[in-house]
């Protein structure tokens, strides 16, 4: 069963899917999450109530992905190359959990800013 999201920060809202994993589960369950945001090159990532190892962890992601970061217990959404990144790759800081994606144009996360209020919820 696909798990549908919204995710809002100011005029921006994207709709998204949380996959079948442990860690999208413990996700689902702490839904609502409100926090700031932090932005990462073409990331934004942002401190949840969620802590678990790491689950199939991934040095790369696709366009639109959602992970969860564990050492810095938090959720990353992915909408184009970080400062890690290598060519046309989107690479997190080190591997997350792909905990779901986005449905949609992701890009339109690029006018989140840093420190701005973003919530997550079903």
């Amino acid at each position: 069963m696909k798990r549908e999201i919204k995710i809002s920060a100011g005029q921006i809202e994207v709709k998204a899917y949380l996959n079948e994993t442990n860690t999208a589960r413990k996700v689902w369950d702490a839904l609502p999450i409100t926090a700031s945001a932090n932005t990462w090159g073409d990331e934004i990532y942002f401190t949840i109530p969620v802590q678990t190892e790491p689950e199939n962890a991934q040095e790369l992601v696709s366009l639109g992905d959602i992970g969860y970061w564990p050492p810095g217990k938090a959720m990353c959404l992915f909408f184009g190359k970080t400062p890690v990144s290598r060519g046309d790759e989107i690479r997190p800081a080190s591997a997350v959990n792909i905990i779901g994606k986005i449905e949609g144009d992701s890009k339109v996360l690029k006018k989140v800013n840093d420190g701005d209020t973003i919530t997550v919820r079903r």
